[in-house]
């Protein structure tokens, strides 16, 4: 059902992004990887992802600079002839307890980990809504659903990706666009380490994979009657 599609992937080096890069190539996608700053990582996923067969290429940019998104995206049009499918992954955190958070910890989380989608969504919908099809899948976080202690900058973000992803179901659904977000839990990534006792409490008794939440996102790539959903996939939390 992907195969020959073409898949932007933001945040594409590494953890979660990493494998839904994965994911999409070995369902036939074409790929075009956003990192922020690892070349070496993105250049290692593209050689695993042309193993599959499929297109793949990297291209840094700063997500939350939308001159740099703009460019970055034509580029991908010009490279790929095409986009099909965004998934909005690109994320950072710097958590700290509100009355120490400062305030360009707040600014940097809530620039990249929701301007940034932001950005994106706004260059690609356009492309989407010519095409009248396409899929947008932002990653969100359970975080942004039940807010989390020390992350109220994290929660904020993500909070307001929910937001964005149920506002822009219903104005692209008319052009048969479905936008979705999916709110992990607990995910055995960089971002994780130094939480592996908080996760005992998932009630499936582990911390879910990377793969995992990848095989949401393409599924719900693949999904053509599913729009503003937000998908929780955290063991039972």
């Amino acid at each position: 059902m992907l195969k020959g599609k073409t898949v932007i992937v933001t945040g594409g080096s590494r953890g979660i992004g990493r494998a839904v890069c994965e994911a999409f190539a070995e369902a036939g996608a074409n790929v075009a990887l956003i990192y922020a700053g690892n070349e070496d990582a993105a250049n290692a996923v593209v050689n695993t992802l042309r193993e599959e067969g499929v297109r793949a290429s990297a291209y840094r940019c700063p997500v939350q600079d939308y001159s740099a998104v703009d460019g970055t995206v034509t580029k991908i049009i010009e490279d790929f002839g095409g986009v099909d499918i965004l998934v909005n992954n690109a994320g950072i955190n710097r958590d700290k307890l509100l009355i120490s958070m400062k305030e360009q910890d707040f600014d940097d989380v809530i620039a990249v980990d929701l301007k940034g989608a932001y950005n994106l969504m706004r260059r690609v919908s356009p492309v989407l809504v010519r095409k009248r099809s396409g899929k947008i899948i932002n990653i969100s976080s359970i975080a942004g659903l039940d807010g989390n202690a020390g992350q109220t900058n994290y929660s904020a973000a993500k909070a307001g990706l929910i937001g964005l992803t149920k506002s822009a179901a219903k104005e692209l659904a008319s052009r048969n666009i479905c936008v979705n977000a999916i709110a992990p839990g607990f995910i055995e990534t960089d971002m994780t380490v130094g939480l592996e006792e908080a996760a005992k409490a998932v009630p499936l008794g582990r911390m879910g994979r990377p793969e995992e939440v990848a095989a949401l996102a393409v599924f719900l790539a693949g999904a053509d009657y599913i729009t503003g959903e937000v998908i929780r996939i955290d063991g039972g939390l």
